[in-house]
């Protein structure tokens, strides 16, 4: 047997391999939520992205993303829909469980964060807790919900069983039309209010993360000091959170859309996947992304 001959028995390649066999020991601890905690304890921003795929949630975790989303934005994103509402929680398990294998396959260390969909949690709190399985079961570390008031007590019997939770305040996309579309929240003093009310709740539920999308930047940082034990990740809402998310097609200048002024296009500068997802990282650990004078409200 010749040496390539050796080499390619040794490695052999498939039409479809995006993945590598095999990959290094990864050169971070497993993110946790006690990482998470120690994270914030010592003022380092939190990165998170949405990834919906094996190979993108691979790359995500190489380039140092601590936290990815498997996001139900992925129904605008990869099915084509008008809004998340249409998204199934068969669909939430299937990305979630894609997701999973590809950080898997890398020896990725990444906190898994999946999206309890329209529809699987609002009828009762045991609804929630079976949709919350579901997840798990597929590689979720912990799920999302949207949603301040009612959700509380959901929260509270989900973390109650051992199951984390991220909660989502501010523009809750399932909730699009109840809202009358996506616009900024908590801009006036009743609503502020209300959205200090639900995330203290949300806290003593036992919500150990919180989303807070479009939000006044004043209101998200006013926010992230009051919640010591709820890391709060900002997405439209300025600098002053815990942490930043976007989903990776939008930092990718992949929307199809009009793209919405919280995102930055980090592909423009890197030239490539993994330097752009770099990029990102960087600029949220160094605080120049988001810039509030630009991205905010």
């Amino acid at each position: 047997m010749t040496t390539a001959n050796a080499a390619s028995a040794a490695a052999p390649g498939t039409p479809y391999g995006t993945l590598p066999p095999a990959s290094p020991l990864p050169q971070r601890r497993p993110v946790s939520l006690p990482r998470l905690a120690q994270m914030r304890e010592a003022g380092e921003k939190i990165a998170m992205l949405t990834a919906y795929d094996a190979t993108f949630a691979a790359v995500a975790d190489a380039a140092g993303v601590e936290c990815i989303l498997v996001g139900d934005s992925l129904g605008m994103v990869c099915q084509g829909l008008p809004s998340t509402v249409g998204v199934s929680l068969d669909t939430m398990a299937y990305h979630t469980a894609s997701v999973a294998r590809g950080l898997n396959r890398v020896q990725g260390t990444a906190w898994l964060v999946a999206d309890l969909p329209y529809g699987s949690y609002a009828e009762s709190r045991e609804q929630a807790l079976r949709s919350a399985c579901v997840l798990m079961q597929a590689g979720a570390h912990m799920v999302k919900l949207e949603g301040g008031g009612w959700t509380a007590p959901t929260v509270q019997f989900l973390v109650e069983r051992g199951i984390p939770v991220c909660a989502h305040l501010g523009l809750t996309p399932q909730t699009v039309h109840a809202l009358g579309g996506y616009r900024v929240q908590g801009k006036d003093e009743d609503a502020a209010r209300l959205l200090r009310q639900q995330a203290r709740e949300l806290q003593d539920a036992g919500a150990s993360m919180l989303v807070l999308e479009m939000v006044p930047a004043g209101l998200a940082r006013e926010l992230t000091e009051a919640l010591p034990r709820c890391h709060t990740i900002g997405i439209g809402a300025g600098s002053g959170t815990a942490g930043q998310v976007l989903v990776l097609h939008d930092m990718l200048g992949m929307n199809l859309g009009r793209m919405p002024r919280f995102v930055h296009d980090f592909m423009a500068e890197a030239g490539n996947v993994r330097g752009a997802i770099e990029a990102y990282v960087a600029a949220v650990k160094a605080g120049r992304f988001p810039d509030d004078a630009v991205h905010a409200w």
